[in-house]
C-alpha cells in the first residue's frame, strides 16, 4: 500500500514514515499544503495521513481539493484538536475515518488497514479472485490452494493488479506504486518488467492462468477474461 503522510511536525511525520515502512508500506511524506498539492497531481497513494493544522492553510480544503479532483485514495484525518466538530465536518467532507493526537502507531496502523479492507476488499482481508487467493494479514498468495513461494514486493504487485483487473496500469505507475514516487525521474523501468516476469513464471508453475497481458509501450493490464 503506498501513503501520503501530510503533517507539519516533522518528528511526528517521521516516526509514523518509519513505522509504516517496517510494515511494508511506499511511504512519502509532504510538510505543507503546497507541497502536498504538488504530490496529489502528480502521484496517486491508496490512502492519505491528513493533518488539519498545517502552517500554510487547512487540512480541510485539500480535503475538498481531493474530493473535487475525484482522487480515488482514502482518507485518514489527524489532529491534535478533539472536538466533536472536527471530528462531524471532516467525515462530513468526505474522510472516511478520524484519529486524534496523540496516538499509538498501532492503531494508526489499524485504522489504514480497515478503511482499505472496507473501501477496497468489500471488509475482508481474504482478496479471491477465481483460483488466485490473497490473504493482506499474512501475506500469502496461493493459486488453487497451492501457496506460491512469492516475495513480498511480488506480493504487492499481484494484490496490486487483482484490485484494479481490467485497468492499463503503466510502467511508471506500478513502479511508483511499489517502490515510491522518486521512480518518477528514473531513465527505465526494466526492474518492473523483471518482477512481472518473475511472478508470471511462479503463476504458471502452480498451474495457474496468466492473466497479465502486456500492453506494449504502456505496461500491462490484467486480463479479468483470460481463460
Amino acid at each position: 500500500m503506498k501513503v501520503l503522510i501530510i503533517e507539519d511536525n516533522e518528528e511526528l511525520a517521521e516516526s509514523v514514515r518509519e513505522f509504516l515502512v517496517r510494515e511494508g508500506y511506499v511511504c512519502e511524506i509532504a510538510y505543507t499544503c503546497q507541497q502536498a498539492e504538488e504530490k496529489l497531481f502528480m502521484f496517486q497513494y491508496d490512502c492519505i495521513l491528513l493533518d488539519i493544522m498545517l502552517p500554510d492553510g487547512s487540512g480541510l480544503k485539500l480535503l475538498n481539493l481531493i474530493k473535487a479532483e475525484q482522487l480515488q485514495s482514502n482518507i485518514l484525518i489527524i489532529s491534535a484538536k478533539n472536538s466533536l466538530d472536527d471530528k462531524v465536518t471532516g467525515l462530513e467532507e468526505g474522510a472516511d475515518d478520524y484519529i486524534t493526537k496523540p496516538f499509538h502507531l498501532p492503531e494508526l496502523h489499524a485504522r489504514i488497514r480497515a478503511i482499505y479492507r472496507r473501501k477496497n476488499l468489500n471488509g475482508s482481508n481474504i482478496v479471491q479472485f477465481n483460483e488466485i487467493s490473497l490473504d493482506t494479514n499474512t501475506l500469502e498468495a496461493r493459486i488453487n490452494n497451492l501457496l506460491l513461494d512469492i516475495t513480498r514486493k511480488e506480493f504487492d504487485l499481484l494484490l496490486y493488479f487483482v484490485v484494479n483487473k481490467n485497468r492499463v496500469l503503466s510502467r511508471q505507475s506500478i513502479a511508483a506504486h511499489l517502490w515510491g514516487d522518486y521512480t518518477d525521474d528514473l531513465a527505465n523501468f526494466d526492474f518492473v518488467y523483471q518482477h512481472v516476469k518473475n511472478l508470471r513464471k511462479k503463476i504458471a508453475a502452480a498451474n495457474g492462468t496468466d492473466y497479465i497481458a502486456t500492453v506494449y509501450g504502456i505496461g500491462y493490464k490484467f486480463n479479468a477474461t483470460a481463460s
